[in-house]
C-alpha cells in the first residue's frame, strides 16, 4: 500500500501537470479557486494536499476528473499499458516462433507422413495459457477473459482435430466428433459468470478505496486547518 509521502507527490505532480497544460501560473490557479499562490505550491510540492471541495473545483477547471487528479498520471498509465501490451505481444510472437520452428523441423527433417500442421493448432491454447498468466499478472480483466475464451474452444478444437485426423487414418467413423464442441458451453458461460462477478466484486471494493481516500484527505486538511489557526 502507497504511504502518504507518495500519494501527496503524485497529487502535487498530477496539479502541476495540468496546471502547466492549462497555461496558469501558481499565481493564476491560485486566484482561481481563492487560494494563496502558496497553497498552490505547497500542493504542487508535496507537503500538503487540497481538501476534496477544492479537489472538485482543480477537476472541473482542468476538465478531468477527480481520480485523474489523485491516481497516476495519464502519460504513465499510458506508458504502463504499452509496456504490458508489449510483453504480451512479444510473448506470443516467441510461442509461434517455436511452434514455426518446431514444424519446419518435423516436416523437413522427418519423413514421416503426419500432420504437422497440428503443431500451429497446438499454439493457440498455449498461447492462451500464456496471455492468462500475464494478463492476470497485470490485472486485466478483460484480456483474462478473452484468453481463458480462447483457451476453452482453442482445447476443444485441438481435440476434435487431432480425433480426427485419428480416425481419418485409422479408417474409423468421424461422424460423431462434433459434440465436443458442446463441452464448451458450460465452460463459456461459467467464464462470463466469473468475468461479471469479478467486475462487481471491482466495483465494490473500488468505491470503499475512493471514500476512504477522500476521507483520508478531507481529514488531512481540516487538521492542517486547525493547525494554521492554532
Amino acid at each position: 500500500m502507497e504511504n502518504e509521502e507518495i500519494v501527496n507527490k503524485r497529487i502535487g505532480r498530477n496539479i502541476a501537470s495540468y496546471r502547466r497544460a492549462a497555461n496558469f501560473t501558481q499565481a493564476e490557479l491560485a486566484q482561481k479557486i481563492n487560494y494563496s499562490d502558496k497553497s498552490v505550491s505547497k500542493w504542487e510540492s508535496g507537503n500538503g494536499v487540497p481538501d476534496v471541495y477544492v479537489l472538485m473545483q482543480l477537476a472541473d477547471l482542468f476538465g478531468v476528473s477527480i481520480d485523474d487528479l489523485v491516481g497516476e498520471s495519464a502519460k504513465k498509465r499510458a506508458s504502463n499499458t504499452f509496456t504490458r501490451v508489449m510483453v504480451m505481444l512479444l510473448s506470443s510472437v516467441l510461442i509461434w516462433f517455436i511452434a514455426t520452428a518446431v514444424f519446419l523441423a518435423f516436416t523437413l527433417l522427418t519423413h514421416v507422413d503426419a500432420a504437422w500442421w497440428l503443431v500451429f493448432v497446438y499454439a493457440v491454447p498455449v498461447n492462451a495459457v500464456l496471455i492468462i498468466v500475464l494478463s492476470a499478472t497485470f490485472r486485466q480483466r478483460t484480456t483474462n477473459f478473452v484468453a481463458i475464451t480462447v483457451l476453452i474452444w482453442g482445447a476443444i478444437v485441438c481435440t476434435f482435430l487431432t480425433s480426427y485426423v485419428v480416425s481419418k487414418k485409422n479408417g474409423t467413423a468421424t461422424g460423431q466428433l462434433w459434440f465436443i464442441f458442446l463441452i464448451g458451453i458450460p465452460l463459456q458461460v461459467a467464464n462470463i459468470l466469473w468475468l461479471c462477478l469479478r467486475k462487481a466484486r471491482s466495483g465494490k471494493s473500488g468505491g470503499k478505496k475512493k471514500v476512504k481516500e477522500k476521507n483520508d484527505i478531507a481529514a488531512k486538511t481540516a487538521e492542517e486547518k486547525k493547525e494554521n489557526i492554532g
